[in-house]
């Protein structure tokens, strides 16, 4: 559909504007004060009056399916809290669909217009986990893309031996069927003109092989797919990389030829001086995951040092037990303004409009599309969100990307539209029936509360003796 937004308040370089934009065929085709009436008759006319128009964000690292588990997980470090994930009942397709749904819903209405979703897959229906997830997607109308989250090895093999002697489980299934499933996946499903892609995404060096990311980036070449993991986001990943390696991950995964311009990498909160320049070389992004970095002890990451050294930074909300919410403008504050404290020069400090470019256009370059989404321009795709600066939470009237990120906005998002789709109208998401799917959220779930089972405590035990705690 073509048509034309009116009045919108649109941020310059240092100021605001009021111009109008007009969509034709997906795409922003012009941008002006005023249209001739000719060039707006054929078009519908959106009225954006006390309106702020900003490119749609990228929620650039999620897992949909941990929806299930948000507010019941215990306060534990990344390696504790995954074992009692793991204790959880399986997924099943079912749960996969209406938790993709619902984290779809949640971005839109917090200004995001696509989605990074490190999916895990159900054993044994990895291929109906991921049709069951684009299904999802394409119904709420983001544009998403589907990472499956694959490893080789098992779960204990991710915390650090520390000069013990471990014998780890094989994995159920082999690198090389891992490997055929990704591949199979993206013959099915990888269509970016219908809004999905896939990625090819091992989880990390914790409970990855070689061979694993060897064939990843074998396959991302192959059908130039982007390619995504976690990378050093505790300590005790930073150790186990120098027992496996001998080096950092960084410098092991830059060997093997993971690291390049459509890669994006979640968390990276324990790199030296030397990753950086290395990621900034390979032109590498970093996934900036500040909340579940806090939820689980990880740490803070240096985003400060990462942007002086000209890496691209992107933020993420990670998954919803790991961070019990999918509000991406609340993981655009607090990975802002976290940074305050750790350096005190504030002429290094990230400014609301920084804020939204990464959220934006360093999502877009994240995912090998910064030439086609991430900002307001001609020839760009029409991703875009209207905020509603009358609402009660962007009053009284100051600076409105000001008050949007530094604030506490709720229920501004006004509009939305995917590929000049639109999918927000009036503050509610028009592609699916959102009480239906608050049912059967509420349905196929209860109260409930979580007891240490004696898995987690025995990796307790060996956990905080190679951590010295």
């Amino acid at each position: 559909m073509d048509f034309t937004i009116q009045n919108a308040l649109i941020a310059t370089e240092d100021d605001y504007i009021t111009q109008s934009v007009r969509v034709v065929d997906g795409e922003i085709r012009a941008i002006s004060e005023e249209f001739d009436q000719d060039d707006v008759s054929v078009s519908t006319l959106i009225n954006a009056e006390n309106q702020l128009l900003l490119p749609g964000f990228v929620n650039a690292h999620t897992h949909s399916s941990e929806m299930w588990q948000r507010g019941i997980m215990s306060m534990f470090p990344l390696e504790l809290w995954l074992a009692e994930l793991y204790d959880f009942a399986p997924l099943d397709l079912e749960k996969v669909y209406l938790s993709a749904l619902g984290t779809a819903v949640e971005t839109l209405l917090s200004g995001g217009t696509s989605v990074v979703d490190h999916l895990v897959l159900i054993p044994g229906k990895e291929l109906e986990t991921i049709a069951t997830a684009v299904r999802a997607y394409k119904e709420v109308g983001i544009r998403a893309f589907i990472a499956p989250l694959i490893q080789d090895e098992s779960l204990a093999a991710g915390i650090p031996a520390g000069g013990t002697k471990q014998n780890y489980e094989p994995y159920f299934r082999s690198t090389q069927a891992t490997l055929d499933i990704i591949e199979e996946a993206t013959k099915q499903f990888h269509n970016p003109d219908a809004g999905v892609n896939i990625l090819v995404a091992p989880t990390g060096i914790q409970l990855c092989t070689d061979a694993l990311f060897q064939g990843c980036a074998e396959l991302s070449n192959k059908y130039h797919l982007c390619r995504h993991s976690h990378l050093l986001e505790t300590k005790a990943q930073e150790k186990l990389a120098q027992e496996k390696y001998g080096c950092t991950a960084v410098e092991h995964l830059h060997r093997l030829g993971y690291l390049d311009a459509r890669t994006s990498l979640a968390h990276c909160v324990h790199l030296t001086d030397t990753d950086i320049q290395i990621l900034a070389a390979t032109k590498s992004t970093v996934v900036h995951n500040p909340l579940s970095n806090l939820r689980l002890g990880s740490g803070i990451a240096p985003i400060l040092k990462y942007r002086q050294a000209g890496v691209n930074v992107s933020f993420g909300c990670d998954g919803a037990s790991s961070n019990d919410s999918q509000d991406l403008l609340e993981a655009i504050k607090i990975g802002s303004i976290l940074h305050n404290v750790t350096d005190f020069d504030y002429q290094h400090w990230i400014t609301p409009r920084q804020s939204v470019e990464m959220a934006a256009l360093g999502g877009a370059i994240g995912l090998n599309l910064g030439d086609e989404l991430g900002s307001v321009d001609i020839d760009k795709k029409a991703d875009l969100v209207l905020y509603d600066l009358t609402s009660l939470s962007l009053l009284p009237r100051t600076d409105p990307i000001g008050l949007l990120v530094l604030g506490r906005p709720s229920n501004i998002v006004n509009s939305a539209w995917v590929n000049g789709k639109q999918v927000v109208a009036n503050g509610q998401v028009t592609t699916i029936d959102v009480d239906n799917l608050r049912q059967e959220l509420f349905k196929h779930s209860q109260w409930q509360t979580k007891r240490k089972s004696q898995s987690v405590a025995d990796l307790e035990a060996h956990y905080r003796l190679v951590m010295g705690l």
